[in-house]
């Protein structure tokens, strides 16, 4: 009669199973003669049925083919839901107390999505302040949103209707994201949640047709216009960036052969190029491969080396020099002219930086520490690592599919990064103008989409946001610290098994070495290779260059001035030290850099 939906609020309704014919409880009943109706009482309406258009005079809408009531003394028209809003209270789930219709639509915020609507709405007598749109009030306790949003955003599990986020559980749940916008929610605003999944979506996204989503939908930029687009994440560890750029450099790769000898500036023996064999004479040389406890990191970037060519030191096989390069980072331009970071002086290519202990520096850009190959000035005392002297000006990452992500200068404005959820302050970042987000380049660039771990024998997934049919608490299965699924981590999808990013290194250390720090998105040692030893005055044994662990205990220079330190400085745990391995004797890298070294 009415053309309205029947909501579950209703309580009850007259239906005709044969006919699939349904009424409202107060349509059903409807009078045929209204008298002193409070809307026109001076005279007595009539209803009828009209198949043409009409306009109802108090709601001021246009229907057709619906009943209404008629006066036939002043030709007043007036559709049933007007004439029967005394009668419509409802019972809503939502609210402890009965709510009214109102009697016009309005222009008004509503108390269940937050947003403005423009019509009819239901409000409590008691609390003024509390009213729902009636759009708002018809929305299913359960739904699935697969196809009601183009197949652009799908969960497989129903979604239950909730009439609040209460801060308790939003903080227990690391404080979600809307899975189609990325916005935020409110605790007294309603939303759709998955039982079985970390799933929470806004009741507006959910029910829309065309969401204004992320860029997940539509792409904002043409392929043909972008040539030579880089996408990341890179599949897996054997791939980067230089490898990436100096493929398109064939002047500076050259033609090449198994067995060559080549001279490298950085590196005092002659080095071989090994192509096809992977041994130096008869000494075999076993690519990188973290599933057999198996370390080959090259010198130049600090990046695995899983297949040839390669270049190795022609004394690899008498084990007295481990030097390995890979193909590009042995045939580097020797310099870059106007560097993004760093336009005022050309860069020069510097395998080992004399003004820092043991080469170790910190990365202008990614803000990693590194003892690989660096692009410096020596005048400025500005230093990168080759990796990150080649970052293109604009990417894409499966992050955020569709949409350009370009490179920015660091600024002082505060942003939150969306793979670690930690802020960056004056560090280069990719921005997505168009969806305001940003991903610290480190983030972007060095974690693969598939990496290789001791614990799993499966690969490793990287994954963006919690997995399905994960209702469990997110456990590290290295650290075994909970963390937070929307930050970035691994996910062995078959043995159900998560990995901070910060805690799988592919680079090998200690079996114990872990990363329990937050603030690290990426490993902080990715970019450092460890060993070598040093020796120093006043103590027999020479020190070998590692990540401190547990075992380690605390620094033997720091702890004789624990009155000036504070107490986490003594300790070795998860900072770059030199270590002896013949007794307890340890220095973190700044304590051993104050002693006067012999070599």
């Amino acid at each position: 009669m009415c053309k309205e939906p029947i909501g579950s609020f209703h309580l009850c309704y007259y239906y005709c199973k044969s006919c699939d014919y349904s009424l409202h409880k107060f349509c059903a009943e409807l009078p045929k003669t209204s008298q002193n109706n409070p809307l026109h009482p001076d005279h007595n309406l009539k209803l009828l049925l009209y198949l043409l258009t009409f306009e109802c005079r108090v709601c001021n809408l246009e229907l057709k083919d619906t009943y209404f009531y008629f006066c036939d003394f002043c030709s007043y028209m007036m559709c049933i839901i007007c004439a029967t809003t005394l009668e419509q209270k409802i019972n809503h789930a939502s609210h402890p107390h009965q709510l009214d219709r109102m009697f016009e639509p309005i222009v008004s915020r509503c108390g269940a999505c937050g947003n403005k609507h423009d019509g009819f709405f239901f409000q409590c007598t008691t609390c003024p302040v509390f009213r729902i749109n009636l759009d708002c009030a018809l929305l299913p306790a359960k739904l699935l949103i697969q196809v009601s949003t183009n197949g652009a955003f799908s969960h497989s599990h129903p979604l239950t209707l909730a009439y609040s986020f209460p801060e308790s559980e939003y903080y227990a749940k690391f404080r979600p994201k809307c899975r189609v916008c990325n916005g935020g929610f409110h605790f007294h605003l309603w939303n759709y949640k998955c039982g079985k999944c970390l799933y929470y979506v806004h009741v507006d996204c959910a029910t829309s047709k065309t969401p204004a989503s992320l860029g997940k939908t539509y792409k904002n930029y043409k392929e043909e216009e972008h040539l030579n687009l880089l996408n990341f994440p890179f599949q897996d560890e054997g791939d980067n960036l230089l490898k990436h750029h100096m493929s398109n450099q064939k002047a500076l790769i050259g033609k090449c052969h198994d067995g060559e000898m080549f001279n490298h500036f950085s590196h005092k023996h002659q080095l071989i190029l090994l192509d096809k064999q992977t041994s130096v004479g008869k000494k075999p040389v076993s690519l990188h491969d973290p599933m057999k406890r198996v370390q080959l990191l090259c010198d130049g970037c600090v990046k695995p080396i899983v297949t040839v060519p390669f270049y190795t030191c022609c004394q690899y096989a008498d084990e007295q020099c481990c030097f390995v390069l890979h193909e590009w980072c042995a045939k580097l331009p020797s310099q870059i002219q106007d560097y993004f970071g760093h336009p005022e002086h050309p860069l020069v290519l510097m395998p080992n930086i004399p003004s820092k202990f043991f080469g170790v520096f910190k990365c202008e850009v990614c803000k990693l520490a590194s003892n690989g190959f660096a692009y410096g000035c020596t005048i400025c005392e500005y230093y990168v690592d080759i990796n990150c002297a080649f970052i293109p000006e604009e990417i894409t990452h499966d992050a955020h599919p569709g949409h350009l992500l370009l490179k920015v200068k660091p600024s002082e404005i505060w942003k939150d990064c969306k793979a670690c959820d930690n802020p960056m302050y004056m560090e280069w970042r990719f921005h997505c103008p168009s969806c305001d987000i940003y991903i610290h380049v480190k983030c972007a660039l060095l974690l693969p989409r598939v990496i290789k771990h001791k614990l799993d024998k499966h690969p490793l997934s990287l994954r963006y946001e919690p997995v399905e049919n994960h209702i469990e608490e997110y456990f590290c299965e290295i650290c075994e610290d909970e963390f937070n699924p929307w930050q970035w981590f691994y996910h062995c999808t078959t043995c159900a098994q998560s990995m901070h990013t910060r805690c799988v290194p592919f680079i090998l250390q200690y079996e114990q070495a872990t990363s329990r720090f937050f603030g690290e998105g990426v490993y902080k040692f990715l970019n450092i290779k460890f060993g070598g030893t040093l020796e120093i005055k006043d103590h027999p044994h020479r020190l070998s260059f590692v990540q401190g662990v547990e075992s380690h205990g605390k620094c033997s220079n720091c702890r004789l001035s624990r009155f000036l330190r504070p107490y986490r400085q003594q300790l070795t745990y998860n900072q770059m030290i030199f270590k002896c391995m013949e007794c307890e004797f340890a220095l973190h890298y700044d304590c051993a850099s104050s002693f006067v070294s012999i070599e």
